[in-house]
């Protein structure tokens, strides 16, 4: 009966801390979600897995919404409700292949989480360090975490270098749309063709 009552409890803790999820501080929010991709991006898991794995966390931990907004602009209020909806599946689609592509050739990536700097109460930036290898220099990366929400964090931006990654993919999205005569169409078949290779 004893044991039975132990195992019991550490079921309950086992599930409840599973569903709590990452922190609510941005700096620790971030160190976690360091720590997890370190142990996918080993050598000795497939890059199917890798994959898998880090869009996971990728659907857990970024305001993909958020950035998908931001990336079309002011394009954004020229869509019909059908053409949002088309948009924001195409978008996750478009993210999480370009975000785990990106990735899945680290392995074992060092990353060391420095400082935060609370710029109002919906930013935080969250500064960190991609170290250097003898093949690889070092690589400042800043975390721009979303907080309006202050129980559930999500990354908005990485800005690496000082090139912040949402800025650069809105540029090319309205690159496409004018090139093709402001025609938001093109744009969906370009993401179309990226989900698809």
């Amino acid at each position: 009966m004893k044991k039975n009552f132990f195992i019991f409890v550490f079921l309950i803790l086992i599930f409840s801390q599973k569903s709590f999820g990452y922190s609510s501080d941005p700096k620790q929010f971030i160190t976690e979600i360091v720590n997890e991709a370190k142990k996918i991006l080993v050598d000795t898991n497939t890059k199917e897995f890798k994959t898998i794995k880090l869009s996971e966390i990728a659907l857990d931990t970024v305001d993909i919404k958020g950035v998908g907004y931001y990336s079309l602009g002011d394009y954004r209020k020229t869509l019909t409700d059908d053409e949002k909806k088309e948009y924001f599946i195409l978008f996750e689609k478009y993210f999480l292949k370009s975000f785990t592509s990106r990735l899945t050739d680290y392995s074992d990536p060092k990353i060391e989480v420095i400082s935060t700097e609370v710029l109002n109460s919906k930013y935080t930036i969250v500064k960190s360090k991609l170290l250097g290898t003898d093949k690889k220099p070092e690589v400042n990366i800043e975390w721009r975490v979303y907080t309006k929400n202050p129980d559930k964090p999500l990354i908005r931006d990485l800005i690496i270098e000082g090139l912040s990654l949402a800025r650069t993919q809105k540029e090319e999205f309205a690159s496409v749309i004018e090139s093709n005569n402001g025609d938001i169409s093109k744009l969906f078949s370009t993401l179309k063709e990226f989900v698809a290779k």
